[in-house]
């Protein structure tokens, strides 16, 4: 009987998605991206909870909540009660929001967490800890990791299925791939087996001008035999911007616009992916 319950747990486990959103490379479009695919994936039904991984608390704010130190339980509070070996309450933590995702908050104070791992005995796995109490309850989990590859980035990457790098057509962004491309293989093969990139997002796209096009081809070519570059690309917007700092989501921000249809058919674009690998998972299962 013990044994029943345990296969029905891990098959719903194995049923939410945990996708980190990272680029070490700030101003990529990452928190936007999180926010319009977290609700894109709530349009289509899925539960989502979005966990803001990053002290500046941008995708916490990106939803509406501005005060972050007011916010009475943090991603920080949890995180450090893993650290302590006390009793984790996750579900009292996270916010309900306007725009049919849930939400595990961040301010400033996850910046002290970044240097308590680095000593934790268990420093690899304690975002894993603080998401596994509560993924059953969700079909996606998405992470927005802060733009650098420190302990809270592995952290992420640890916890994670999959991971959605958001990259902006920049000569820049090219040398900080093949980084974050390392990085990610070096948790597969010391931390976390199963980890896998779903694919390349190009942010920020301006089409007509010849760098965007001279870049975007030289990923593909780099890496596109190896690794999706999604086929959806997310046009430049200043409505992006300005969705974000109102606290909303593109979608309830400018609905009609080029970038809510993006971010849409982005959406689809995961839930497909996530649907495969659910009826592999179930397939491998049943083997």
């Amino acid at each position: 009987k013990a044994a029943k319950s345990m296969r029905k747990e891990d098959a719903a486990m194995s049923n939410c998605k945990v996708i980190a959103l990272t680029n070490q490379k700030g101003g990529v479009g990452k928190t936007t991206t999180a926010v319009n695919l977290g609700v894109s994936l709530a349009q289509q039904g899925k539960k989502v909870l979005l966990v803001d991984a990053d002290a500046q608390a941008n995708l916490t704010m990106a939803l509406g909540y501005t005060k972050t130190d007011n916010l009475p339980i943090t991603l920080s509070d949890l995180m450090q009660n893993v650290i302590d070996g006390k009793s984790v309450d996750v579900p009292n933590g996270i916010l309900r929001t306007d725009e049919g995702v849930d939400l595990l908050p961040s301010c400033v104070e996850l910046a002290g967490i970044e240097t308590t791992l680095i000593d934790a005995k268990n420093r690899d796995s304690v975002l894993k800890t603080c998401i596994s109490e509560v993924k059953k309850n969700y079909d996606y989990v998405l992470i927005d990791c802060m733009p650098a590859l420190g302990m809270l980035t592995i952290n992420a990457l640890a916890a994670a299925d999959s991971v959605v790098i958001p990259n902006q057509p920049h000569y820049f962004s090219i040398k900080g791939l093949e980084q974050l491309i390392r990085s990610v293989s070096r948790v597969k093969r010391q931390i976390n087996p199963n980890l896998r990139i779903d694919g390349i997002l190009m942010t920020m796209v301006m089409p007509r001008t010849r760098i965007t096009q001279t870049v975007i081809s030289t990923v593909k070519n780099a890496y596109g035999r190896n690794i999706r570059i999604f086929d959806t690309q997310i046009p430049f917007s200043i409505r992006a911007v300005e969705a974000t700092a109102e606290g909303k989501s593109i979608f309830s921000y400018d609905k009609s616009g080029k970038v809510a249809a993006a971010y849409e058919q982005f959406g689809k674009e995961v839930a497909d992916i996530g649907e495969k690998q659910r009826n592999k998972n179930r397939a491998d299962r049943l083997r």
